[in-house]
């Protein structure tokens, strides 16, 4: 990896964590309740746009990819917002949250695979 590969995939990943952060309080923002509906977004997006990514150009997989989507998802947050929901007493949507996450990804980034292949 150059120099130059580091910095720019170094640059994506803050522009990422800046977007994971204004997408999740907009969709909180339209939302009621506890339940974590912005990272969850977040995560769907993120891993469609990887899947887009990596099929449809390879080459800017590393930058995409591990910069920019590597700073937007965030499976650590999804997983301390599982945890606050069942500490909390809200397991049936603790485990939903998990479940749902999971499922809902990988679908999302199927999809974008076989999207990007199209392309």
């Amino acid at each position: 990896m150059t120099p130059l590969l580091f910095l720019l995939a170094s640059v994506a990943g803050g522009v990422g964590a800046g977007l994971r952060y204004l997408v999740d309080l907009g969709v909180m923002s339209l939302t009621r309740g506890r339940f974590p509906w912005g990272i969850v977004v977040v995560n769907i997006t993120g891993a469609f746009a990887l899947g887009v990514v990596t099929s449809a150009i390879p080459d800017a997989a590393f930058i995409v990819g591990a910069g920019l989507l590597g700073g937007y998802t965030t499976f650590s947050t999804a997983m301390l917002d599982t945890f606050a929901l069942w500490r909390d007493g809200e397991r049936p949507a603790s485990v939903l949250h998990l479940l749902g996450t999971f499922a809902a990804s990988v679908l999302a980034a199927l999809v974008g695979l076989w999207i990007g292949f199209a392309l």
